[in-house]
């Protein structure tokens, strides 16, 4: 992994964040590179239990940074590049990888979260943005539609009018329209802080039943009702009777903090 993304590991929490603070974050060759490796790590991380993403600089991320990609050879071909295992090309896949790491992924928004950002953004699970937050699907400004994984993740977030008026027109919103169209679902003062509260939480809880959680409402909403409903037992039924569901249980009647076990492999 290159510079462009940092990444700490503390308490079972995971801190993401786009390096380049001077451009606005606006996505290179090297920022998407590092992105996917980045979220392709914390997918097969076993002692994570939640993620953070966050910007460095005055904005979570500005978009794509075109005269970069200019200045690249072959820069087309380097986003557009599907391995025959995975569903996204590299461009898609720093908006989707968030949605395949197991745990909570939470964006922290400030400043401005346009285009490549938004889909990125749009790829956590909870999306926080401070009160000076500017979002836009941006693309159609440069005659060009979503293409970062937003055909799946706008639509999943926002009635299709909704999503489909941002698209055609790239307009800015700020952070409580934002709020108001379900693009995010708290404005704080200190995005950041009140994302690390939250994945700090999550950390205490047992980490097989937040995985659980999360890929239960990755995958029923894509199933039958029946289907849903197997999922649903299933999981349940592996939850039920395991060490750290007794444990959960055990730290509830006690009045104490739990001791949970990471899943399998983790040290």
């Amino acid at each position: 992994m290159n510079d462009r993304v940092l990444l700490t590991l503390e308490s079972h929490v995971a801190h993401v964040r786009l390096n380049r603070g001077d451009k606005r974050n606006g996505l290179d060759p090297a920022l998407f590179q590092a992105l996917a490796e980045t979220g392709r790590r914390l997918v097969r991380e076993p002692g994570v239990r939640a993620v953070v993403l966050s910007g460095e600089g005055p904005a979570f991320c500005a978009g794509l940074d075109f005269q970069a990609f200019m200045a690249t050879p072959n820069a087309k071909e380097l986003l557009l590049s599907r391995p025959a295992d995975r569903p996204a090309n590299l461009a898609q896949e720093v908006g989707w990888v968030w949605r395949e790491v197991p745990v909570p992924v939470i964006a922290a928004i400030h400043g401005a979260c346009f285009g490549g950002g938004l889909q990125i953004a749009l790829g956590a699970d909870l999306r926080y943005a401070s009160p000076d937050a500017k979002l836009s699907v941006m693309e159609i400004e440069y005659g060009l539609i979503p293409d970062m994984s937003g055909s799946v993740t706008l639509p999943q977030l926002l009635p299709l009018d909704v999503a489909k008026e941002l698209t055609f027109t790239g307009r800015v919103v700020g952070a409580e329209e934002a709020r108001s169209l379900g693009l995010v679902m708290r404005v704080v003062d200190d995005p950041l802080a009140a994302a690390m509260e939250t994945a700090t939480a999550i950390a205490a809880r047992s980490p097989h039943a937040i995985r659980a959680a999360k890929q239960l409402f990755e995958v029923a909403p894509r199933l039958s009702v029946r289907e849903a409903f197997e999922l649903e037992s299933a999981l349940q039924v592996a939850l039920l009777g395991s060490p750290n569901q007794i444990e959960a249980v055990m730290a509830k009647m006690q009045k104490r903090a739990a001791s949970f076990r990471d899943v399998e492999g983790s040290t």
